[in-house]
């Protein structure tokens, strides 16, 4: 199966396969809180924002993606430019099949060139699966905040979780080097 993987920088022309991959997550799960999959040209936007200062990575598997993983501002505010958040969505039936971590692992690779230097993940609760991925690439858990959405009939926890990219931050006083 991982011999037949190609992980690659997406483009817009991805946007329709990773509109795929992403629809069940939001029609079916509390995964994502939006309630309406977006169209592949919303994510075909979210591709080309991603990639001008962050990274959007797809794994190709015989030639046709079957996940995605990027990362988007943490928050609007200048002095948090330097950390990232983190996402990454494989396709129905893919968990524990190395997917998830060949994806991420592309992504921070690609995230620390750019000058990134923390990421950090919101995982809606209870994901077993996607909390062991998480663990499993570094992450430490920094908090939860309580009953923040509500889908699916019921209130959901999420949790956050931090990893440093490349060196991570260092805490010595010298500014960070300008993003890429």
């Amino acid at each position: 199966m991982a011999e037949n993987w190609l992980v690659r920088d997406a483009t817009v022309e991805d946007a329709v396969a990773c509109a795929e991959v992403y629809a069940p997550y939001v029609r079916d799960t509390a995964v994502s809180f939006e309630l309406e999959p977006p169209t592949a040209g919303a994510v075909a936007a979210r591709i080309a924002a991603a990639l001008a200062r962050h990274a959007w990575v797809v794994l190709e598997d015989g030639g046709r993606v079957v996940g995605y993983a990027y990362g988007a501002p943490f928050n609007a505010r200048a002095a948090y430019d330097w950390s990232t958040s983190v996402s990454v969505y494989t396709e129905t039936g893919r968990r524990r099949t190395g997917t998830g971590r060949a994806l991420y692992t592309a992504l921070f690779d690609r995230l620390a060139a750019r000058g990134h230097l923390t990421a950090l993940a919101g995982v809606a609760l209870p994901n077993d699966a996607s909390v062991g991925l998480h663990v499993a690439m570094g992450f430490e858990p920094v908090g939860t905040y309580r009953r923040v959405g509500w889908k699916l009939g019921r209130w959901h926890d999420v949790a956050w979780f931090q990893r440093p990219l490349g060196g991570g931050p260092a805490d010595d006083g010298t500014p960070p080097a300008p993003l890429a």
